[in-house]
């Protein structure tokens, strides 16, 4: 799998700015590949080497970049961080203490 950490830390990705609503038909090409049309790719940010992930919903394909579904778990989480709190530090914090007690 591909290190995550080679990535600035503090570096946030956001959507870029497109009009959404991309439809088109496509066929399924020779051994059953799927070719994602460049102005696709371009709206969705999707890049050389992007590592996607494919998933069914109701019925649905849905691909989205990792670092799409990345960005919106981090999106959900900040509800339940306080402003101000690194959760790495608390982390840390912990087991340090869970040391003292081994």
């Amino acid at each position: 799998m591909e290190d995550l950490a080679l990535q600035e830390p503090d570096a946030v990705w956001e959507r870029p700015k497109v009009e959404e609503g991309h439809r088109l038909r496509m066929r399924i090409g020779a051994k059953r590949r799927l070719v994602i049309p460049a102005a696709m790719r371009q709206a969705l940010g999707m890049v050389d080497g992007d590592l996607l992930d494919p998933r069914v919903v109701a019925g649905e394909l849905r691909f989205a970049t990792l670092w799409e579904r990345i960005r919106r778990v981090r999106e959900r989480a900040r509800q339940y961080i306080k402003p101000g709190v690194s959760l790495a530090d608390e982390l840390s914090a912990e087991r340090r203490e869970a040391v003292k007690h081994e």
